[in-house]
């Protein structure tokens, strides 16, 4: 589970693209360059695979040694999948007019499946729950406003989050073009999945309070045992703190009785 501090640095980071290219060499070698305060440089080293050009690349743009641009287009999906606790297939498949500004809601009624053959096909959600209308949070509805004003077309049936080519976005297309795998890795996150923004979603709703009734049709399942496992998972996070304060009230009484030390007057 993310922070949401840790949620909002991620939709920042996933649209940041350091300046520069990778070029092949004739020994097959590869050098790189680099652009910085709006000139362009070279590399002093010669990298042996692009990869390794392309990830130093990279973390010349996270600390500031290279240029970056600044994409904003995937900050309101990371956004919007996280504290609407949507799955990709759902995210993937929402047009203009699922959204609802005003209303503060997002109406998720279909889904993008992935077929082993690479076709994508358009269908239900994943359970009858998931038809479903989700509350918006207000922190969200300025990013998403900005959103479908820059980079959505005016038509309602426009996707959300259109691919490069104004088609379907793909998973493998995003984790391309967002550099996934090196964001979460400088995030000290390596191994954070998209569908763990969903998990965090979920567990926020479980930690309202709210009913099982109310975390089901918010997550879209149509039974019990998923929403029960966040409950479950509150209540766990609670029995941490709970032993926290057992162990203070431990030691003060150990202090008390003396079992803890002496204490010696001074005069």
């Amino acid at each position: 589970m993310l922070t949401v501090a840790q949620v909002f640095e991620l939709a920042d980071l996933v649209g940041r693209r350091p300046v520069g290219n990778v070029r092949k060499l004739k020994d097959n070698a590869y050098r790189l360059r680099f652009q910085r305060h709006g000139e362009m440089r070279t590399h002093p080293e010669v990298f042996t695979t692009r990869a390794d050009a392309e990830r130093a690349l990279w973390k010349m743009g996270t600390d500031g040694r290279a240029d970056c641009t600044h994409d904003r287009r995937f900050h309101a999906l990371v956004l919007l999948a996280t504290f609407a606790s949507l799955r990709w297939g759902e995210v993937s498949a929402l047009r203009r007019s699922d959204i609802d500004l005003n209303a503060g809601t997002v109406r998720i009624r279909a889904a993008f499946v992935e077929r082993s053959t690479g076709e994508l096909v358009l269908g239900r959600p994943k359970s009858k729950a998931g038809r479903r209308v989700v509350g918006i949070p207000q922190g969200v509805i300025s990013v998403l406003r900005e959103h479908l004003a820059t980079y959505v077309q005016e038509h309602p049936g426009a996707l959300v989050f259109p691919g490069a080519k104004g088609g379907p976005l793909r998973r493998s297309g995003f984790d391309t073009r967002t550099r996934w795998v090196d964001v979460v890795r400088e995030m000290g996150l390596p191994g954070l999945h998209l569908h763990d923004l969903r998990h965090t979603g979920n567990m926020l709703a479980a930690e309202s309070g709210a009913g099982l009734k109310d975390l089901m049709a918010r997550m879209g399942h149509d039974n019990v045992r998923a929403a029960m496992i966040y409950q479950h998972a509150v209540r766990g996070a609670d029995r941490t703190i709970t032993d926290a304060i057992d162990r203070q009230i431990i030691g003060r009484d150990d202090e008390e009785d003396g079992s803890a030390g002496m204490l010696i007057p001074v005069y």
